[in-house]
């Protein structure tokens, strides 16, 4: 799996470059250099740091929101057995959780610090707003 490059990884957890350098500076985030010198992250220690430092999305105090149905995130976990699979995704702050056949899963290539995109639809969606 080819490594993520600091931009791409910043875009992933929802944050800017400076602060994907400053983790990566004080040890915070493990970083690799590529064939050009660069910084970059293998998926792995990406798919680590998002699940483990995911912080649920802030109370909504006013105004209204609505969910987009595409999620870029990260595969953290995959289980599978011989028909099914479970695979988990951080998407930003979201954890997202796919119950799909375990040849997809092989076909897709999912393992932990894929990048991957959450699409959903659903027939019931219901829009809050306080």
């Amino acid at each position: 799996m080819p490594p993520i490059r600091v931009r791409d990884a910043a875009a992933l957890l929802g944050v800017s470059d400076d602060t994907v350098r400053r983790w990566i500076d004080s040890g915070t985030l493990a970083s690799l250099e590529d064939e050009t010198g660069r910084k970059v992250i293998a998926g792995r220690d990406l798919a680590d740091y998002a699940r483990d430092h995911a912080a649920p999305p802030p109370e909504v105090s006013s105004g209204g929101s609505s969910a987009r149905n595409r999620l870029v995130g990260l595969v953290t976990d995959v289980v599978s057995d011989t028909v099914m699979s479970e695979v988990s995704m951080q998407c930003g702050p979201f954890s997202i959780v796919s119950l799909i056949s375990t040849k997809s899963v092989r076909e897709l290539g999912l393992e932990p610090g894929k990048v991957t995109v959450a699409v959903i639809k659903a027939t019931t969606v219901i829009v809050d707003t306080p």
